[in-house]
C-alpha cells in the first residue's frame, strides 16, 4: 500500500472495497471541492494517517427531492480531491436508506468499518438520521473529531450566485483554481467552422451549473479559448448550448471529454443584425481572449 499522500488515489463505492488501513477522514459533499473544502481535507490528512474522503452521490438534498444544480459533476469532483492529495475516496450512494441510519450506525457501518480513527469536517456538518449527529458526538464514540471553522463567504451557494452572475473571476478566488464547464464534444450546427471560428460544441451534463450566458475568455488543453454560452440569438436558437473555439488548434475532438477553464466574462451575448456583424465580434472576443489571464 502507497505511503499517505503518495497518489495512486484510489475510489470506492462500497467500504469493504477499501483496503485494510488506519484512516483520517473527511467526510462531506464536497461540491465544488472549494477553498473551505481544502481546509477540511488538509486538518484530515494532518492527523498522519491514510486519507479518506467520504462523499455522496446524489446531492442528498436531491435525494429529498430538491432541485441541486451541481459545481462540478462525480467524475471531476474525484479529480479534484485526488489534487487536494486525498489517498482514498469512499463515493457513498446517498438514498433513503443511507438516510435512515442513525449516527451510530453511521459510525460503526461506515467509518469502523473504513478504518477511520480521525474525523474531520466543518463546524456545520450533521449527520445521521434527521441529521442528529454531529462531531461532539463522534467524540464521545471515541473518534478524534477535527473542528474545521466555517470561511466566511466561501460555500458552493455563494460559488453558484457568482456563476450565475457571471463572475468567473471572484468564483475563482473562492474555489481555489478557475470556474470550469464541461461536457463530451457533439456535433453541433457547424455553422462556427463555416464563419471561420470552429468551435467544440460541449454536451452539458444536466445537473451541473451553466454559467451565465454570454461569451468567456479561457483555456482547455494548453489551448487558450473563446467560450460561447447561449442560444445563438443571430440565427434564432432557443436551445441553451456551450461552445469553445480554441485558439491555433487543429484537430479532432467529437466524443472526447473537454474541460473548459472560464477566466474572464468579455460580454453578454447578443443578436447581431448580420453575419458580418458576428464575424467581427467573434473576431474581437479572440483578439481579447489572447490577452486574457487567468484569475488565480
Amino acid at each position: 500500500m502507497p505511503a499517505p499522500g503518495a497518489g495512486n488515489l484510489s475510489v470506492a463505492r462500497e467500504v469493504h472495497e477499501l483496503e485494510p488501513a488506519r484512516r483520517a477522514a473527511a467526510i462531506g459533499t464536497f461540491d465544488g471541492v472549494h477553498l473551505g473544502h481544502r481546509r477540511v481535507i488538509d486538518a484530515a490528512r494532518a492527523a498522519g494517517l491514510r486519507s479518506v474522503v467520504v462523499t455522496f452521490d446524489p446531492h442528498p438534498r436531491a435525494t429529498f427531492g430538491a432541485r441541486v444544480e451541481l459545481l462540478v459533476p462525480l467524475q471531476r469532483r474525484i479529480e479534484l480531491l485526488e489534487d487536494a492529495g486525498v489517498d482514498d475516496v469512499l463515493v457513498l450512494r446517498f438514498d433513503e436508506e443511507l438516510a435512515s441510519l442513525t449516527p451510530e450506525q453511521f459510525a460503526d457501518g461506515v467509518l469502523r468499518a473504513a478504518g477511520v480513527e480521525s474525523v474531520a469536517a466543518g463546524d456545520g456538518f450533521r449527520f445521521g438520521r434527521r441529521r442528529s449527529g454531529d462531531l461532539d458526538l463522534l467524540g464521545k464514540l471515541g473518534f478524534d473529531v477535527r473542528h474545521v471553522p466555517l470561511v466566511e463567504s466561501i460555500s458552493s451557494s455563494h460559488i453558484r450566485k457568482l456563476l450565475h452572475a457571471g463572475n468567473v473571476a471572484t468564483a475563482a478566488r473562492l474555489l481555489g483554481r478557475p470556474a470550469e464547464v464541461e461536457g463530451i464534444v457533439v456535433h453541433g450546427d457547424h455553422r462556427g467552422r463555416l464563419l471561420g471560428f470552429p468551435t467544440a460544441n460541449l454536451q452539458t451534463p444536466p445537473d451541473v451549473l451553466v454559467p451565465k450566458l454570454g461569451i468567456y475568455a479561457g483555456a482547455t488543453l494548453g489551448c487558450r479559448a473563446a467560450i460561447s454560452i447561449g442560444t445563438n440569438p443571430t440565427y434564432g436558437g432557443t436551445e441553451r448550448r456551450a461552445e469553445a473555439h480554441l485558439l491555433d488548434f487543429d484537430g479532432d475532438l467529437y466524443g472526447q471529454r473537454l474541460v473548459v477553464e472560464l477566466w474572464e466574462h468579455l460580454r453578454d451575448e447578443a443578436r447581431f443584425s448580420s453575419e458580418a456583424e458576428l464575424v467581427e465580434a467573434i473576431a474581437a472576443d479572440c483578439a481579447r481572449t489572447r490577452t486574457a489571464e487567468s484569475p488565480l
